[in-house]
């Protein structure tokens, strides 16, 4: 299972045990679970920390539990978590051990401090790029709380369960057998869900923060780069994020950010952040934007109300806050969101192995996906409006070699159809002779660009007419001291490096304009409206 390299790295991750572990399976005489026993001795003969047995006898087989020696409870795993899944793995196997996790303390206290009884089990598949951060958050919680208890489930090696469930996207997340969420989430993001007070807590916080020379809200590569800028320069920076990193999470491969060769959206993100915290920067997480009042309404400051009722106080401001997938916007498609409408083919693909689907968009992100899919599933079948494709002439000659891919251009979608539950069909248009077609599927991965997440500025800022940000040359919005960067704006090409570019240029737009703007006298507390 393991190769040579991996095998040292790993011994040497394992020297970091400070007590004993024992990895507990439950096995049966299939392939996969000759599979797994394989791996589990292969990890075992690796440490004197850590034994192994068979004696398990959970109903799901294969599977194992990482427990502390002597103990039986611990955290399990349905799944052979190589892939994506083999550092969540690693970080079990080290937390269980007594390694301390890279938490903030303050974290690690509230997760001990959750009273309530939770079981989670966290659907994934080995493919998914978005599941590790959430596999890694419930097994950590797991970890550290008695009360918690949590099963990694590989989708694809659970089949029967997944589709008893109507799994069809991952990751998801069932809490005490209902369903808690569905898609990426950080610790911190599955902690406010359970911890009923945290809200509060982070309004109050907020509240309590002395004004920024600069704050940026948005966290992606253009957010990020903002804030390298402006603290170099010697400024009071924060970032107020929804989601750390922005939807540069959510991309699988990039290979096309210069002086990077290769990585992914989620290591890219990690590094974004990993550098921002090293000038100190204020970062607050899980914070969504939902007002702007410029500084003349205030006496000189620029606010920013959240959604949790807290409010941050700046001499200037960044507007970040990118783009999210657009809809299709036709009937079926919110109803059966996660029940076989997704947007992450390289997440949920695996589910549909041997299945037909379709693809919603003929850009480079739906050839890309349709191609991507064609290599798992039984079919797919890609709607694009236009009358041509609009993707790269080597992916759409890379598309058109697929036995099991079939094209239809000049298609309007009309519908996605369902049985109630789950997905079963889609209807199209033929633009040129008004026909209706219906397809019979399973799976609909709709990929047909990007909205601006802009609905909170509506009433403040001068917006396009496709509601992204007006700004000049130096990324100037309509407002004094309110600067735009990223897919947010109106710059062309929505790119990582060039909403990075754009937002070194927005510090450096603010910090022209904080250096030759007087700094305001306030001779009482800044008015909140």
């Amino acid at each position: 299972m393991l190769d040579a390299q991996m095998k040292t790295q790993l011994q040497a991750y394992l020297q970091n045990l400070r007590s004993p572990i024992h990895l507990i399976a439950s096995l049966d005489e299939s392939e996969k679970s000759l599979e797994l026993r394989t791996l589990l001795t292969e990890i075992a003969d690796l440490s004197d920390h850590v034994s192994f047995d068979d004696s398990g006898t959970d109903a799901r087989k294969p599977s194992f539990v990482i427990a502390p020696k002597g103990s039986t409870k611990g955290v399990r795993f349905a799944a052979i978590p190589m892939g994506h899944e083999f550092t969540s793995l690693v970080l079990a196997l080290l937390w269980t051990g007594g390694h301390p996790p890279k938490v903030e303390a303050e974290v690690i206290e509230q997760i001990k401090a959750l009273d309530a009884k939770m079981k989670f089990e966290v659907y994934m598949s080995l493919s998914c790029h978005n599941c590790p951060d959430v596999v890694q958050a419930a097994t950590l919680m797991a970890i550290l709380n008695p009360n918690i208890e949590t099963t990694v489930i590989d989708g694809a090696l659970n089949q029967a369960e997944v589709e008893a469930r109507q799994v069809m996207a991952v990751p998801m997340v069932y809490m005490n057998d209902t369903v808690f969420g569905s898609g990426r989430m950080s610790l911190e993001e599955i902690i406010a869900k359970v911890d009923t007070n945290s809200i509060e807590r982070e309004a109050i916080k907020i509240n309590k923060k002395e004004a920024f020379d600069v704050l940026i809200v948005g966290g992606g590569p253009a957010g990020a780069a903002s804030a390298v800028y402006a603290a170099r320069k010697g400024l009071k920076v924060g970032v107020a994020a929804e989601r750390f990193g922005g939807q540069v999470n959510d991309t699988m491969g990039i290979e096309n950010y210069i002086s990077v060769l290769e990585t992914d959206g989620p290591k890219f993100a990690a590094a974004l952040e990993a550098q921002v915290r090293h000038y100190e920067v204020d970062i607050m997480n899980l914070q969504r934007a939902v007002k702007v009042i410029p500084a003349k309404e205030v006496g000189g400051l620029i606010q920013v109300h959240m959604a949790n009722s807290g409010v941050l106080n700046t001499r200037s401001l960044i507007l970040s806050t990118g783009a999210r997938w657009r809809n299709v916007n036709v009937p079926g498609e919110q109803e059966y969101k996660n029940k076989g409408v997704a947007y992450c083919p390289h997440c949920d693909g695996p589910l549909f192995k041997g299945k037909r689907v379709a693809v919603i968009g003929g850009g480079n992100s739906g050839v890309e996906a349709a191609i991507d899919l064609a290599g798992v599933v039984e079919h797919v079948t890609l709607i694009e409006f236009a009358d041509a494709l609009k993707a790269d002439a080597v992916l759409v000659t890379k598309l058109r070699s697929m036995p099991n891919v079939e094209i239809n251009v000049n298609a309007q979608t009309t519908e996605i159809t369902g049985d109630g539950q789950k997905v079963n069909g889609l209807r199209y248009k033929d633009r040129a002779t008004q026909k209706e077609h219906t397809v019979a599927l399973e799976g609909v991965f709709v990929q047909i660009g990007l909205v601006p997440n802009t609905e909170f500025l509506k009433d403040t800022i001068n917006l396009s007419k496709f509601g992204e940000i007006v700004i000049d040359d130096k990324c100037h919005t309509n407002l004094p001291g309110v600067f735009a960067a990223g897919d947010v704006t109106t710059v062309p090409y929505k790119q990582i490096v060039i909403a990075a570019g754009e937002g070194s240029k927005a510090a450096l737009s603010a910090f022209d304009y904080l250096i030759r703007t007087p700094e305001p006298v306030l001779n009482k507390e800044v008015e909140t409206v």
